[in-house]
């Protein structure tokens, strides 16, 4: 399993919000200069993240984007599920899909909630904190 292009860019744009937590707002323009994130990639990553509650925003004078959260109580399953939505292995482990013409005869479909399970959990674990802290 590999991350899209577009949730790896909310995990680097996030941990940049992070190191930055605490000083002024940031804008969608400065977290794209410092991360290398394309201006337009940033500003829909900031509006997503916004709308997930993870960043707050304000505009005007003064305004531009925070952490909306301690970096410590955003997890990469939240960046991750606010970008992507739910983590699923496979689509038919997505509530509602039922698009898989082996559905009905799946010996496997009814295990792979164990599998989402442990993937979120292990994501879950991870904070932005972390990846923010220099490595020894």
């Amino acid at each position: 399993m590999k991350l899209s292009s577009f949730a790896d860019y909310a995990v680097v744009l996030m941990s940049a919000a992070a190191r930055h937590c605490g000083a002024a707002k940031m804008n969608a323009t400065t977290l794209a200069a410092e991360t290398g994130i394309p201006l337009p990639t940033a500003q829909k990553l900031v509006s997503r993240l916004s709308a997930a509650g993870l960043l707050e925003s304000s505009r005007g004078t003064g305004g531009g984007v925070r952490l909306a959260r301690p970096p410590a109580a955003i997890t990469l399953a939240d960046v991750v599920e606010a970008v992507e939505g739910p983590i699923a292995m496979t689509a038919c482990a997505e509530h509602g899909a039922h698009d898989c013409t082996l559905e009905q005869d799946c010996r496997i479909r009814p295990h792979m909630n164990a599998a989402n399970s442990a993937i979120r959990s292990a994501l879950a674990r991870v904070t932005i904190a972390s990846l923010t802290r220099e490595l020894a």
